[in-house]
């Protein structure tokens, strides 16, 4: 193996006091959700976010004082970037970060305030790192690579160190894959520390390229994903034959489901996270036989999202959970009808956030006119409620994602 649990141990001790040691901590909650013991490495509560600082600091760290003095250069979707750019900047070396165009804006911004030269720069990480190649190799720059080298694999294994540390017992550790540095870092720990535990890795199901290399599949990717952190095309040359020594499983998760995990650490833990920071926990609720009974350790490995991508989720999860709804009523066109409707929401306790007429391109009488009506419920039994009342007082009622019913115009 390229890297051994004494470089993750000699990583460990290097970065002591320069990264933080995020807490490890049970959740009630998500273990009587889910059935499973659940315990939460908190990676979101290092300086920039993400747990991305300690590879990157253990390679720096590494670099002789002329490649420091020359400077570095990284490719990164952000979180990379960000760990590159504040610990160059706080041993006092000059930085590059080469970003794809897509990166959400907070991490780009936050990159240049800790005193990177950002560039933007293709489509996906791999094209923003042929690019940053070009420029190490004109400017004489040192390349940092955010997931293919021995450095900062080990550097990431720390976590691992520290969650056994914290939970000697942990039955398995489901961990987000993208390039792979995270996972195999941790596996090459945990492995060495306690053979019988079960590493789990995850995948955005846009980009399942571990898990069809697996099963000899070619490698298919693509396509935006809430879990921009974790989308790469290809794992590294050193990644790739750890995880395949030592990672037991590959699963994949669907948008529908980072999002869902997004909202409940949100909700549940009050602590926000990125779509790859959720992908441990979406992993666990989409697959909860196998998980059941056991203690499971899930690393929330960055909170770097897009507030206004937090937003839609936000949204996105009370219209699926249906903690807000919109009806379609039809009513008699005349003084009086919407307040009749509005009062029998509002008595059943439903709060209408919009309301919006449809009269030209409702397909009923020229005598009736369809409203459509948003709603912010309790949960979707209370959603049923209000539905049954309106149907009830005989106003034809139906949600919006339903086919109308036979007999229109």
């Amino acid at each position: 193996m390229t890297v051994t649990l004494a470089d993750v141990q000699a990583a460990h001790r290097h970065i002591a006091g320069a990264v933080a040691r995020p807490p490890c901590l049970p959740s009630r909650t998500l273990s009587e959700i889910t059935g499973a013991d659940v315990r939460l490495k908190f990676e979101n509560f290092q300086y920039t976010a993400s747990f991305k600082e300690r590879g990157a600091l253990n390679r720096l760290l590494q670099a002789s004082p002329e490649e420091r003095a020359r400077g570095v250069i990284a490719m990164s979707a952000g979180n990379h970037a960000q760990g590159v750019a504040y610990h160059a900047s706080r041993l006092g070396i000059p930085s590059v970060i080469v970003m794809p165009a897509f990166t959400p804006i907070v991490k780009v911004e936050n990159t240049r305030k800790l005193g990177a030269r950002v560039e933007l720069f293709g489509e996906s990480v791999e094209e923003a790192g042929s690019h940053a190649r070009a420029i190490a190799a004109d400017e004489n720059l040192l390349f940092v690579h955010p997931f293919d080298d021995p450095a900062v694999i080990a550097g990431q294994g720390t976590i691992a160190l520290e969650m056994l540390e914290d939970h000697p017992d942990l039955d398995v550790l489901v961990v987000p894959i993208g390039g792979g540095g995270l996972i195999s870092g941790m596996a090459t720990a945990a492995k060495a520390i306690r053979p019988g535990i079960e590493i789990v890795g995850v995948e955005a199901a846009l980009y399942p390229t571990v898990w069809r290399l697996r099963r000899g599949l070619p490698i298919e990717a693509g396509g935006p994903t809430i879990a921009e952190g974790i989308a790469v095309k290809h794992p590294g040359a050193l990644t790739l034959p750890i995880i395949e020594e030592l990672v037991d499983d590959v699963v994949l998760v669907d948008e529908a489901a980072l999002e869902t995990a997004v909202l409940m650490l949100l909700e549940i833990e009050k602590t926000v996270v990125e779509g790859a920071g959720a992908a441990g926990l979406a992993a666990l609720l989409a697959n909860g036989d196998r998980f059941r009974g056991r203690k499971v350790g899930l690393t929330l490995c960055g909170g770097n999202i897009d507030s206004r991508l937090l937003s839609a989720v936000i949204l996105r999860g009370l219209v699926r959970t249906e903690r807000m709804v919109r009806f379609r009523v039809s009513l008699p066109d005349r003084p009086g009808s919407l307040t009749k409707v509005t009062g029998l929401i509002a008595k059943c306790g439903g709060n209408v956030v919009d309301v919006a007429h449809q009269r030209a391109f409702a397909r009923i009488s020229v005598m009736q006119t369809d409203v459509d009506v948003t709603i912010e419920t309790r949960n979707a039994a209370h959603a049923a409620q209000i539905r049954n009342t309106l149907a009830a007082e005989g106003y034809a009622v139906r949600g919006l994602d339903e086919a109308p019913s036979a007999g229109g115009l």
